[in-house]
C-alpha cells in the first residue's frame, strides 16, 4: 500500500509540472486558432503521462534497459497521439473556415448556402441556425420591400385625390377673386365641403402613421356590433344616394351576435367600417348593392362588406393567384 500511495505521488508531481505549464500555455494561446489550442492539449497530456511514468521509473530503480522500453514505449504513445491531434485540429480549422465562406451568403438574394466540408455537430448545428436566420432575414427583406411598394402606391394614390380638390378650391378662390363667381355663396358651400374633404384625407394619414409608428391609443367601450353598422351606414348613406347605390345592413340586423356588446374603439372601427363602405360605394355601379354582413366566429364577431364591383379585374392580379 505504501509503494503505491509513493508511486502516485510521484507521478502527480510529474504530471502537475505539465499541468503547470500546459495551463499557462493554453491561457497564452486562448487568442489564437483552435487547431494550435487542440495541439497544445495533446502536448500537455503526453508530457503529464512522460513525465510521471518518468519520474515513477527513476524512483522504481528501473535497469536501463527497462526504463529505455519505457521511454520507446511512451515515444511511440506520444507522436501517435500528437499526429491525431493535429488532424483533429486540421479538421477542426477546415470546418471552421467553410462555415466562414458559408456565412458570406447569409441575407445574400441566393439565401444561406450550407458548406459542403462535413461538420462536427456543433457546427453542424450553427450552420442550421444560420440558414434559419438567413431564412427570417429574406423573409424580413420581403416585407420590407413589399411595405416600400405600398407606401410609394399611397403616396401616388394620396398625391392623385389631393390634386383634384386642390385644383377645384384654387378654381374657386380665383373665380371668387376676380369677381366672376355668379353665386358666391354656392362657391363657398362648396370650399367648406373640399376642405372637410381634405381635412378627412390628412385625418386618415395621420392615423395610418400612428399604426405604422405603434402609437396608436385604442379608448375601448363597449357597444353593441349594431349600433356601430348603423352610424357606419349613416355616414356612408349621402354618397350612396348621389351615386345610385343601394345600403343593406339586414344581416346584421337578424344575427343574434350584432345586439351583443363588444369592446371596441367605436370611433376608430367606425372609421374603418366607413372607409370600407365608400370604396365599396365607389366601385360599385349605379343600382348596384353595397351590404354589411357579421358573423361570430369563435369568442370574435367578424363585420364583412361587400359590394357589387366585380372583383379585381383577372389582368391586374399579380401572376400565379
Amino acid at each position: 500500500m505504501k509503494d503505491l500511495l509513493l508511486i502516485a505521488l510521484f507521478a502527480a508531481l510529474g504530471a502537475g509540472g505539465a499541468g503547470l505549464l500546459g495551463w499557462a500555455a493554453i491561457r497564452l494561446l486562448r487568442r489564437r486558432s483552435v487547431a494550435l489550442s487542440l495541439f497544445c492539449v495533446a502536448v500537455v497530456t503526453v508530457l503529464a503521462v512522460t513525465s510521471g511514468t518518468f519520474a515513477v521509473a527513476q524512483a522504481m530503480f528501473l535497469s536501463t534497459h527497462d526504463l529505455g522500453v519505457v521511454i520507446t514505449v511512451l515515444g511511440m504513445a506520444a507522436v501517435v497521439s500528437l499526429l491525431t491531434a493535429a488532424l483533429l485540429g486540421r479538421q477542426v480549422v477546415a470546418g471552421s473556415r467553410a462555415l466562414t465562406e458559408a456565412v458570406r451568403t447569409v441575407g445574400s438574394d441566393a439565401g444561406f448556402t450550407a458548406p459542403d466540408h462535413p461538420l462536427g455537430a456543433e457546427l453542424a448545428a450553427l450552420s442550421e441556425e444560420l440558414a434559419a436566420t438567413s431564412a427570417r432575414l429574406a423573409e424580413s427583406r420581403a416585407r420590407e420591400q413589399a411595405l416600400e411598394h405600398s407606401r410609394r402606391e399611397l403616396v401616388a394614390w394620396i398625391s392623385h385625390d389631393l390634386r383634384t380638390p386642390l385644383a377645384g378650391l384654387r378654381a374657386m378662390a380665383e373665380a371668387l377673386e376676380d369677381g366672376v363667381a355668379e353665386d358666391p355663396d354656392r362657391y363657398l358651400v362648396r370650399i367648406g365641403t373640399e376642405v372637410e374633404r381634405l381635412t378627412g384625407m390628412v385625418d386618415d394619414l395621420f392615423e395610418l402613421s400612428r399604426i405604422q409608428a405603434g402609437a396608436l391609443a385604442l379608448s375601448l367601450t363597449r357597444v353593441s356590433v349594431y349600433d356601430l353598422v348603423d352610424d357606419a351606414l349613416a355616414g356612408a348613406y349621402p354618397l350612396a344616394r348621389r351615386r345610385g347605390v343601394r345600403l343593406e345592413g339586414r344581416q346584421v340586423a337578424d344575427e343574434p351576435a350584432a345586439a351583443e356588446p363588444v369592446e371596441v374603439d367605436s370611433g376608430e372601427i367606425t372609421r374603418v367600417l366607413g372607409n370600407l363602405l365608400v370604396n365599396a360605394i365607389r366601385s360599385t355601379p349605379a343600382d348596384g348593392v353595397v351590404a354589411v354582413a357579421a358573423r361570430r366566429e369563435a369568442d370574435e364577431v367578424v363585420l364583412s362588406v361587400t359590394d357589387g364591383c366585380g372583383g379585381i379585374p383577372e389582368q391586374d392580379l399579380p401572376s400565379g393567384e
